[in-house]
């Protein structure tokens, strides 16, 4: 499988993901905030509702096509001995406060299963004294990584909550043959600065969106930027979003869906202005030009003529509540093929009003297993998939998502 990702709606080919574990299991009431839970889900629907949304995935995706489990990949990667040495290192060197270098040894000695298991639950066999908290954030492995054409944007986390998945998805991407095409291409953040991977979308190769969140700073924006822009990307809109646990990410409140279209969150997309900056390179150089809309500034560098879809349709309230419930965060399976949870029925309605047909997660693996998709202009389709449970950890279909490899199509 090729690594490139040149488009936010490119027929998906390649995907990791983390079907929830035990870890979430080991979130209680008194840790769900520090863990950036505003609930507890129950594991056992979690994995169901989980699961029954990769075979969408699968129904929708070309001949050869893979989802992948980041733990699977993990747990290979560290059959090396190097790869698990740099992970422990790493671990230390960034959790001063654990004292871990006390067991630095003991770490060593760990089989790759009891590594992985202290890496995800934070368990260490027959030890009380050096556990760690769990990691039920891995669940959204898209803010670990993002591929931007045939390079790979290393993601660091904003807080010590999610710190350990970077240190997982640095270790993949230096150590896992998986990445051996991209992992000289690898852009890194370091030190105090921070992005994640649901403030990156890729319009195309030449052109990406990177939210300055409260989660991604401004100093680790612009390092991803002129990494970017030193690797083939011609422009990056930079995009101020409201610092707030609603809009955590650019993708809670902004998605791609089609080649002209996008499912936007109006308070944070439509009616802001004055809030997009175009970085481009200049010999040495990074040049900024502020732009008065994402909505102008993108049709501008792309060439196109967006219509940005109203998450929640046009009634205020029902804007607010489908955004909480992640109605903004759809992923695309390819051009105007979109999955989201079922119970943003206002979103839906709305895409149906722009031509879109609409299947529940049911009805389009039923259609689409043994067939192929029609990927052209008439025949785009929102899919709805339950996620009673998955919910409750505050991301929707993209957040859950970490695309490695879509194939180039335009309809």
């Amino acid at each position: 499988m090729k690594i490139n990702v040149s488009s936010e709606i490119g027929h998906l080919n390649g995907v990791i993901v983390h079907t929830p574990g035990h870890e979430v299991s080991l979130v209680n009431p008194e840790l769900k905030d520090e863990l950036l839970f505003d609930d507890i889900i129950f594991e056992e629907d979690a994995r169901g509702e989980h699961l029954d949304m990769l075979e969408v995935f699968k129904a929708a995706m070309p001949k050869g096509g893979q989802v992948l489990e980041i733990v699977d990949l993990f747990s290979e990667a560290i059959q090396n001995e190097s790869a698990r040495h740099y992970f422990i290192e790493q671990l230390i060197k960034e959790f001063p406060e654990e004292n871990l270098s006390v067991i630095q040894n003991e770490l060593k000695s760990l089989d790759p299963i009891e590594l992985l298991t202290f890496s995800t639950q934070g368990t260490l066999k027959g030890s009380t004294e050096f556990n760690l908290h769990p990691s039920p954030n891995l669940l959204f492995t898209r803010d670990l990584a993002a591929v931007v054409g045939d390079s790979i944007l290393i993601s660091r986390a904003a807080t010590k909550a999610r710190l350990r998945e970077s240190l997982m998805m640095e270790t993949l991407v230096s150590y896992h043959p998986l990445f051996d095409s991209v992992k000289n291409n690898a852009v890194r953040i370091s030190g105090h600065q921070s992005i994640e991977g649901g403030d990156v979308l890729v319009e195309s190769e030449k052109l990406v969106l990177i939210g300055m969140s409260e989660r991604t700073s401004f100093t680790g924006l612009m390092k991803a930027a002129e990494g970017l822009l030193n690797h083939g990307v011609e422009t990056v809109l930079a995009v101020d979003i409201p610092k707030q646990r609603a809009s955590m990410h650019l993708d809670t409140i902004f998605t791609f869906a089609s080649e002209t279209e996008c499912i936007a969150f109006p308070p944070a997309i439509l009616e802001q202005h004055d809030n997009v900056v175009a970085l481009k390179k200049n010999g040495d150089h990074i040049v900024a030009d502020s732009r008065s809309s994402l909505q102008s500034a993108l049709n501008e560098f792309s060439g196109k003529e967006y219509d940005f879809i109203k998450c929640g349709g046009e009634n205020r309230t029902s804007q607010f509540r489908e955004q909480w419930t992640d109605g903004a965060n759809v992923f695309a399976l390819a051009p105007g093929v979109i999955v989201g949870y079922e119970r943003n029925t206002k979103t839906f309605n709305t895409l149906v009003d722009h031509g879109y047909s609409y299947m529940n997660q049911f009805e389009f693996i039923e259609e689409y297993t043994d067939k192929d998709l029609e990927l052209n202009a008439e025949n785009k389709i929102a899919v709805s998939f339950q996620g009673h449970e998955l919910c409750r950890g505050r991301g929707g279909a993209r957040c859950m998502t970490m695309p490695i490899s879509r194939e180039v199509l335009t309809i």
